[in-house]
């Protein structure tokens, strides 16, 4: 079809030298192709060349002044993809890797994840080149009040809300909110990911990575199988990775791997999430004391890795939980997971597995739930928060984690319904596509040319 390549190849000419979101772009429309050959209109009204480019893209210098009285100075993005089904919903993220490809595939992904939501929210991202590792807390607070001074006018309740992401937790969070409402006067949802005491909602902190759970679950059981008794491997060692820990603790599984820039752990009794606590959320450590901790574990120097991909995913097990960042499982790792063992993998991180390694696992028919479906806990919560502060309530753990359980069931019937509904019923790829497109797609044409 001349129309999807048309349509790409216009994208790499009108967006230059940005490979991440052309990844992203290209997954999301060869997955399309059956559905676009079997409805005219969404070509009569051009919506794939309209959804590929952002509504609007907004980029600015953040200059903000270190401990050392020296002016740094870091690049500031924000990316409102599409507002067809609602405000632009989509986190903020502080890391060196950070460009305009990065913000703009994590937008575009989060368009179609916020659709499979069920929810009333649109695709957005932002973040900055900023990296939070080493600096003091004054530093952080400074560049976070720098990054909002610039960032508020562009966000609101009804407009844009911005969550957090790598490098953004519940710190950063604060210390945006606090600035926007310093220059604003005023008191109201425009992020999440909020303290508690200050309109967050319980549950947040964990929901991505209780979600990704959640969604292994369920492909596990749409196969007649369970994730009780299974040994996992999960990478990372942030939020995400920690809640999918934890979860799977809680229905009977035993992760044994988790990693951080520097390193792997490799504890074949089960990581101890006690210790991994308190070395990334207090101590904020690297996870080569766990070992200190924990003398049976394995570490795993980074520099020892594989030169083809990651040592998490060289280990046996049964169900891996790519959770760290975007193409961290290669094809050297898909096939390495498979002579492993591995018959289901539910990411936690956005397109956590590169092209070639998406091949390798629907060739092989495993249950792979890709990352805009097995992660969208997160952002469906980060809704369930902004609902909790439009009403002035806060909400039970037990009544948002319901809700969570709920919302993940759904995507997984979504997309394994449109993926049977295409004859392909394994391929949980195309169903999460086309299902969250469809959404977005109708919406985008009953609103006319906008």
């Amino acid at each position: 079809m001349t129309y999807v390549h048309d349509t790409l190849e216009g994208l790499r000419k009108s967006s230059p030298a940005q490979g991440e979101f052309y990844q992203a772009a290209e997954e999301v429309l060869e997955c399309l192709r059956p559905l676009l050959d079997a409805v005219p209109r969404y070509h009569q009204h051009s919506i794939i060349e309209r959804i590929v480019e952002p509504e609007r893209q907004i980029m600015f210098r953040v200059s903000w002044v270190d401990d050392g009285g020296k002016v740094q100075v870091n690049k500031g993005y924000r990316i409102q993809f599409n507002s067809a089904l609602g405000p632009y919903k989509g986190g903020l993220r502080f890391h060196p890797s950070v460009n305009a490809s990065i913000i703009k595939f994590l937008g575009f992904e989060q368009i179609f994840k916020n659709a499979l939501t069920g929810l009333p929210i649109g695709g957005g991202k932002g973040g900055s080149n900023f990296d939070p590792k080493g600096k003091s807390d004054g530093e952080i607070m400074r560049f976070c009040q720098a990054f909002m001074t610039e960032l508020y006018r562009h966000i609101g309740p009804t407009t844009d809300v911005p969550a957090g992401d790598i490098g953004v937790g519940a710190r950063e969070i604060g210390y945006l909110y606090g600035q926007y409402k310093r220059l604003t006067g005023r008191y109201e949802g425009i992020l999440t990911g909020k303290g508690l005491n200050w309109g967050g909602s319980l549950g947040r902190k964990e929901a991505t990575g209780y979600g990704a759970v959640y969604f292994a679950q369920n492909m596990l059981e749409a196969q007649g199988d369970s994730i009780m008794g299974k040994t996992c491997l999960v990478s990372g060692a942030g939020n995400v990775a920690t809640y999918t820990i934890e979860k799977l603790y809680q229905l009977g599984a035993r992760p044994v791997t988790c990693s951080d820039s520097r390193g792997t752990i490799h504890h074949p009794e089960g990581i101890n999430l006690d210790t991994l606590k308190l070395l990334k959320e207090v101590k904020r450590a690297s996870l080569r004391e766990y070992v200190e901790h924990h003398p049976e574990a394995h570490y795993i120097d980074a520099q020892d890795y594989p030169s083809d991909g990651h040592a998490v995913w060289r280990l046996k097990g049964d169900v891996a939980f790519p959770s760290a960042t975007q193409n961290e499982v290669t094809e050297a790792d898909a096939r390495a997971l498979l002579e492993n063992g591995i018959h289901c993998i539910s990411e936690g991180s956005n397109m956590a597995s590169t092209a070639s390694a998406v091949d390798r696992f629907l060739e092989a028919r495993i249950a792979y739930g890709p990352g805009k479906a097995a992660n969208a806990g997160g952002v469906a919560t980060s809704q369930l928060e902004m609902a909790q502060n439009s009403s002035m309530q806060q909400w039970t753990l037990e009544k948002v984690d319901t809700k969570l359980q709920a919302i993940m069931a759904d995507i997984h019937k979504q997309c394994a319904d449109t993926a049977a509904e295409f004859d392909e019923p394994t391929n949980l790829v195309l169903g999460a596509n086309i299902a969250g497109f469809r959404k977005v797609a109708d919406a985008m044409i009953e609103q006319g040319v906008v």
